[in-house]
């Protein structure tokens, strides 16, 4: 059956105009679904009751079930774990800020980018999220956490511009006032690098936040943990996020995993100093998440403040990540990996 998410407005009217019911009802379904949280067709009560009947066996509004929910002691972070319609899971995080709820989306199940420091592509690349199951992942966190919501972040398990299409057709529908109603200054892509689609994104006109994962002062080093670098090389990439600068306006984030003895050494910091100078960026330093354990290490406080210290002292803006949820595992992919283990026995 197909899913009402997974449509927009347009796409919505022609659809019930092709079964016989009124276009001007989508806007009252999308109402209902996205501004009074109604999910149950019987419920939609403007609906005349043939209407309701006949799209019950047309159109599924899907909203997954928990599978898990783990909640931080301080009640900053909330990461579930949700079931989608084919039983495949997908791990989705609620942060709560000073300046709102913000909320990290999967875009795939899976993730075939393969960093060694993520526990994302563990077990593989499954498949694509559709639109409709982004929005499924907002609407999951409505039913079962908050209404609030502030930003949204693709930020979770898969690589965002290796799902180009639905990730922009969901951009521009959360954006809409028939949906979410969100500000594309209120949305960020995080992507490894894929050089092609960050030129493409920069010409869409929608000015998105992009985060880059770069994570190491320079070429060869970022091939030791990162395998998409033998595709993509260090200076292309930066080259490509300043011209996404450039086009947009929108400064560039790049995130840079702190690990001990490997990236997170005065010389790492010296190099990315000189590398980053004169340049409009923030460096988004990351401590890499001990629970995934794979033989790297994170380093000591003083090693990161110091790492931060030489950046500033270069004048590169540069903030030390304020860790939310380390304790329940929100790092991409651990707790799916955790309920597969335990299908699995």
């Amino acid at each position: 059956m197909l899913s009402l998410l997974d449509f927009t407005l347009p796409e919505l009217q022609q659809f019930l105009e092709a079964h016989s019911i009124k276009k001007f009802r989508a806007k009252q379904i999308f109402h209902y679904v996205y501004k009074q949280n109604i999910t149950v067709w019987e419920d939609m009560v403007q609906l005349p009751k043939q209407d309701r009947q006949k799209l019950q066996n047309l159109l599924e509004i899907y909203i997954p079930p928990i599978v898990s929910r783990l909640d931080s002691a301080n009640g900053e972070t909330v990461k579930l774990l949700v079931q989608l319609a084919d039983g495949q899971t997908v791990e989705t995080v609620l942060m709560r800020h000073n300046y709102g709820n913000s909320i990290c989306l999967s875009s795939q199940v899976g993730c075939a980018v393969n960093c060694l420091f993520c526990a994302s592509a563990k077990n593989g690349f499954v498949r694509n999220l559709t639109m409709g199951e982004m929005q499924a992942q907002l609407l999951a966190f409505r039913r079962y956490v908050t209404t609030d919501l502030h930003s949204v972040v693709l930020m979770g398990t898969g690589e965002p511009l290796l799902n180009y299409d639905n990730v922009l057709r969901f951009l521009r529908t959360i954006h809409e006032a028939y949906s979410f109603y969100l500000g594309y200054r209120n949305m960020t892509i995080s992507t490894a690098g894929i050089v092609p689609q960050i030129y493409k994104l920069a010409q869409e006109g929608i000015p998105v936040n992009l985060a880059v994962s770069l994570h190491a002062s320079n070429h060869e080093l970022r091939r030791k943990i990162m395998p998409i670098a033998d595709t993509y090389a260090w200076e292309d990439i930066v080259r490509a996020a300043f011209h996404y600068f450039a086009v947009t306006g929108r400064k560039v984030t790049f995130e840079y995993i702190l690990i001990r003895d490997l990236t997170c050494t005065p010389a790492c910091a010296e190099e990315l100093a000189a590398r980053m100078a004169h340049k409009n960026v923030l460096i988004n330093a990351i401590p890499i998440n001990d629970n995934y354990d794979v033989g790297l290490r994170r380093p000591t406080l003083r090693e990161m403040q110091a790492f931060v210290k030489i950046l500033k002292k270069h004048h590169i803006s540069v903030t030390l990540r304020r860790e939310m949820g380390s304790e329940i595992q929100a790092a991409c992919g651990q707790l799916r990996i955790q309920r597969e283990a335990v299908d699995r026995k």
